[in-house]
């Protein structure tokens, strides 16, 4: 129903206009109290679904990639679609409007899409009143800087969120990765990201003791262009210091092989979809082998099927998330990947 009925009504639409569209539509179901007919065709609950990763029990291994639920305003909603975790942001510590419009395409030939929304959010503490309801699922909380934040002020940034959101969410994702805030990826360099993930070591010390809480997993976002040097500095930084985990991967930059229409093709802005689920999953593999898998790695990028969740799974990801194939399979594709798991036994 979604991929011959709704997707084609969405599809009417400008991009963004049926991301918001559609993001309403599920509040006002939800409202409506049909949650329960979601849940009874898209949630899978099976005790081989579930797994511990970074001291977290998870229901299931599928999450909603951050940028979907941007201010943390459906996260409850999305797990009646049978999410095991919803990430959200990416947030910064001011509320901002993000790149001018147009700034979101499909490239419908390739399953893709192309985005520079520019971490359009409404600010990390407008959030966090939203965050403070009580949880149906896990909350992951993407923080990212400012765009008028300089790089050499960037920790800051990171701090403010990190603090404002600690007693929020479950997990944090450091989100330097981004290629629609100018200068952002700059803060992958070794030096640079090296300073912001201790520094946040020190911080999630310090609200653990003050909050009485556990300190809570801290991973990295990182970008599938990087080289094989700079994903072995990764490696590295995330040995040296100490943090949880890594998200591969961010999307991409890259252009090669599309279908779609040169001027559509070329728009700026981050791609993702299925022309990226190659890459995605050679910088899994990449990490997992050259790290002998030392750390968690939550595997997003391309995934449209459930073969492609498998593939990412084997490759040596933990957790996987969705985003474009959510946008162009539906809710019913979480369903479809969780039976895949079960009877592959990962």
């Amino acid at each position: 129903m979604y991929k011959y009925v709704i997707r084609p009504l969405l599809f009417l639409l400008d991009a963004e206009t049926a991301h918001y569209f559609s993001f309403s539509m599920l509040g006002l179901l939800s409202k409506l109290g049909l949650s329960g007919l979601f849940k009874k065709w898209f949630v899978l609950e099976d005790p081989g679904l579930e797994r511990e990763v970074f001291g977290i029990p998870f229901k299931n291994p599928i999450g909603l990639a951050a940028g979907f639920d941007k201010d943390a305003k459906l996260f409850n909603e999305f797990s009646d679609l049978g999410f095991g975790f919803v990430e959200i942001g990416t947030l910064t510590p001011k509320p901002q409007v993000g790149n001018p419009k147009k700034r979101l395409f499909r490239l419908r030939e390739d399953q893709a899409i192309i985005n520079r929304m520019g971490f359009n959010n409404n600010g990390v503490f407008d959030a966090v009143e939203r965050l403070k309801k009580e949880h149906r699922v896990l909350v992951g909380g993407n923080i990212g800087k400012n765009k008028v934040t300089p790089n050499e002020e960037a920790v800051k940034d990171y701090l403010i969120c990190f603090d404002a959101l600690y007693e929020h969410v479950d997990y944090f994702v450091v989100n330097v990765s981004s290629p629609n805030t100018p200068g952002l990826r700059e803060l992958q360099d070794k030096k640079p990201l090296t300073n912001i993930l201790k520094k946040l070591k020190r911080a999630n010390a310090k609200n653990a003791s003050k909050s009485q809480l556990k300190e809570k997993p801290i991973l990295l976002k990182i970008a599938p262009d990087l080289t094989d040097e700079q994903l072995m500095d990764i490696i590295d930084i995330v040995t040296d210091t100490g943090i949880d985990g890594v998200i591969a991967t961010n999307t991409t930059i890259a252009r090669k092989g599309l279908k779609a229409h040169l001027t559509l093709a070329e728009e700026k802005g981050g791609l993702s979809g299925k022309p990226l689920k190659d890459r995605s999953t050679e910088v899994i593999r990449f990490l997992a082998e050259k790290s002998n898998k030392a750390f968690p790695i939550i595997g997003v990028g391309g995934i449209h099927t459930a073969s492609d969740a498998i593939e990412k799974l084997k490759a040596g990801a933990d957790l996987v998330q969705l985003y474009t194939g959510f946008v162009y399979e539906g809710p019913a594709l979480l369903k479809q990947i969780n039976k895949a798991i079960l009877a592959e036994g990962l």
